[in-house]
């Protein structure tokens, strides 16, 4: 699976300004508006899972390129900018106590549009495993705060997520989209942007992981009472499994540190589910990045069905360039962006004034 994409965004305090919001609306309104009429509203889905074409999008908009802010009060706008009547869609969720609110707004969304139950289950359900993904299965020390389900008429979607490290004072954004998802364990994003990349991450979805996962399901299924042994022999640290533990991995020992505080009734009730695959294991309530990481670490130090340590996020514009370190820029990509965004500034309905402010903002970031 391709993930490219790189955005620096530094936190930023404070707020956008409302004069500037209303112009935002505005743009957003038109933009889309236009898109729509051309491509059709899943093509603004997918749009908006593309890291190059939303943060030029927010930049058109009058977002600094590399504001942490962009995520947040980008969504926030199309929020209340897009429609079903004018787009075809509709933004669920949003920051902090927003986000928590986006299943109640899907069962609401659902009964004005008249969405089967299935579907509601469905667009539920991916809510829930995108941010579950984003804060447990992928182990990268953001910390969700931020969940926008974009969704359209016909019940498809697509997700913007963004994290934040504490202590590195740094934004992480995940992108995902509803045709490009096969399994939500198995390299589901269509990208991960952010600004520094970590020596170690437990991904479990990467295909790496993929003989790791099996055998954390087949360590649940199993006598919980020899899982919970294991854990809590690891979670000792022993002198005597610290030369055992270097032997294996030639990184620091920290990354192997047990999780010390479990719920051992957990594993009794998830023996008694019998989950059949790796995402019924995940989506189980309660399993939560404590519990991911004690069964890697069980299948990979004792059972040798080694996880993936290697941060999954990528890097482009800042930190590309001509001498391609540590990636280089994928200028096409950025490019197409900015020429289908122009072409759309051009055909939309705003002054001219306002129109010619956008096209100078974009401009500024092909050259």
């Amino acid at each position: 699976m391709r993930r490219t994409g790189f955005a620096v965004l530094p936190l930023h305090s404070g707020h956008a300004p409302q004069w500037l919001i209303l112009k935002m609306k505005s743009l957003a309104r038109e933009i889309s508006k236009v898109l729509v009429y051309e491509y059709g509203s899943e093509e603004l889905l997918r749009r908006f899972s593309d890291p190059f074409w939303f943060q030029a999008f927010g930049c058109v908009l009058g977002f600094d390129w590399h504001s942490s802010g962009l995520t947040t009060v980008v969504c926030g706008v199309l929020k209340e900018a897009l429609s079903f009547d004018e787009h075809g869609v509709k933004v669920l969720g949003g920051k902090g106590r927003k986000a928590k609110n986006t299943l109640k707004e899907i069962e609401e969304l659902a009964n004005e549009r008249n969405f089967s139950e299935s579907k509601i289950k469905e667009l539920s359900y991916a809510s829930r495993m995108c941010a579950k993904v984003d804060n447990a299965a992928i182990q990268d020390g953001y910390q969700i705060y931020h969940h926008s389900m974009i969704i359209s008429e016909k019940g498809q979607w697509s997700i913007i997520q963004q994290g934040l490290d504490y202590d590195t004072k740094t934004a992480r954004r995940y992108h995902w989209l509803c045709e490009k998802v096969k399994s939500f364990i198995d390299e589901p994003h269509t990208s991960i942007v952010g600004e520094i990349f970590k020596d170690e991450v437990l991904d479990m979805t990467s295909k790496k992981s993929e003989e790791n996962r099996k055998v954390c399901v087949d360590l649940v299924k199993s006598n919980t009472n020899n899982l919970i042994s294991s854990i809590r022999l690891l979670s000792l640290r022993q002198a005597s499994l610290d030369p055992l533990l270097s032997k294996l991995r030639a990184i620091e020992l920290k990354g192997f540190e047990m999780p010390r505080n479990l719920n051992w009734k957990l594993f009794k009730e998830i023996y008694e589910f019998q989950p059949r695959n790796y995402e019924e294991l995940l989506a189980f309530r309660g399993f939560g990045p404590s519990s991911v990481r004690a069964l890697a670490l069980i299948a990979e130090l004792i059972y040798g069905a080694e996880a993936s340590w290697k941060d999954p996020v990528k890097f482009s514009f800042a930190h590309g360039g001509k001498d391609g370190v540590p990636f280089p820029v994928n200028k096409r990509d950025m490019d197409k962006s900015i020429e289908f965004l122009k072409e759309a500034l051009e055909a939309s309905k705003i002054g001219d004034d306002e129109k010619r402010r956008a096209l100078i903002r974009l401009s500024k970031l092909g050259s």
